[in-house]
């Protein structure tokens, strides 16, 4: 989900109703440069981030959190999805973990958080970057875990807490959004280890899911030229705002695998495979929906 990201270094409130400002942001992160920063840099930033068409968005939804502010905007831009494989959930088993691939950043996590609230109810949980945690709407369902840094003592205590509750949580282990291989195929990067040693400690089944979609040729492309360049920092995703509008009125589908019993996964120095080896579970899915449904 870090289309979003960007709404921490965006977001005011006025009126009540989360608005975007490139422009306040900067000067209130970076005082010291403020007055250095060209007007046209921050009109091109504006649209980059897609910031009026956000802050309409935004205002659609006033007052909306949780599954409900998902609903609306998946309603605002006319997305739907199908699901395929929920037989495959057990309603009355609630502590189990889902993990999924990350094709879109953004919409995929809306997507997963409408679903599974239509299916157990209220209390889903979703871990994300802590960065995402200022998309107020969604703080109480949010779980935030520091990826570019040492991780807080009361972040840690949140997720543990999740971990070890009654609720279903979710988890993209990518932690990026997928990206184009030199195979032409849209994949996720290396899945992290977490989530198999917290599913066998807080002895939860991982049910695997495959999210069909995937971004514009522009975003891979971008991607493709800043990993040329040898720049470290993922600039495409300032692209991704513009993604979730390129993706209005589209249909997306979500495979729901064979639950995988916590007592199976191996862990320790073998938890980095075993994840690995649940993702190409999740990238079967695919598969196997393409042949059920060419």
């Amino acid at each position: 989900m870090r289309n979003f990201a960007l709404l921490k270094c965006t977001m005011t409130t006025s009126m009540h109703i989360q608005q975007l400002n490139v422009g306040e942001i900067l000067r209130s992160r970076l005082p010291r440069y403020w007055r250095y920063i060209p007007r046209f840099v921050i009109r091109w930033l504006e649209k980059v981030i897609c910031q009026d068409e956000m802050n309409r968005m935004l205002k659609a939804n006033a007052g909306k959190k949780g599954a409900e502010f998902c609903n609306g905007v998946l309603q605002h831009l006319d997305i739907e999805y199908d699901v395929h494989g929920a037989e495959r959930l057990d309603k009355g088993s609630r502590r189990v973990l889902f993990v999924c691939n990350h094709p879109l950043g953004g919409l995929d996590g809306m997507v997963l958080i409408d679903w599974l609230t239509s299916v157990y109810g209220s209390g889903v949980k979703f871990v994300v970057n802590d960065l995402l945690m200022a998309i107020e709407p969604l703080s109480d369902v949010f779980l935030p875990v520091n990826k570019h840094g040492k991780q807080n003592r009361a972040a840690t205590s949140l997720l543990d807490e999740a971990m070890e509750g009654p609720d279903p949580v979710i988890m993209f282990p990518a932690g990026l959004v997928s990206r184009k291989g030199k195979n032409g195929k849209i994949t996720d990067l290396e899945w992290h280890k977490m989530f198999v040693q917290k599913a066998i400690q807080s002895h939860r089944d991982v049910i695997p899911l495959y999210f069909s979609g995937h971004n514009s040729s522009f975003f891979y492309s971008f991607a493709k030229l800043r990993t040329a360049l040898g720049l470290k920092f993922n600039i495409e995703m300032v692209r991704l705002p513009k993604e979730v509008f390129l993706s209005a009125g589209k249909r997306f589908t979500i495979s729901v695998g064979s639950p995988i019993a916590w007592q199976s996964l191996r862990g320790g120095h073998d938890a980095s495979r075993e994840a690995q080896h649940i993702k190409s579970i999740v990238y079967n899915l695919q598969a196997n929906e393409h042949a059920k449904h060419p």
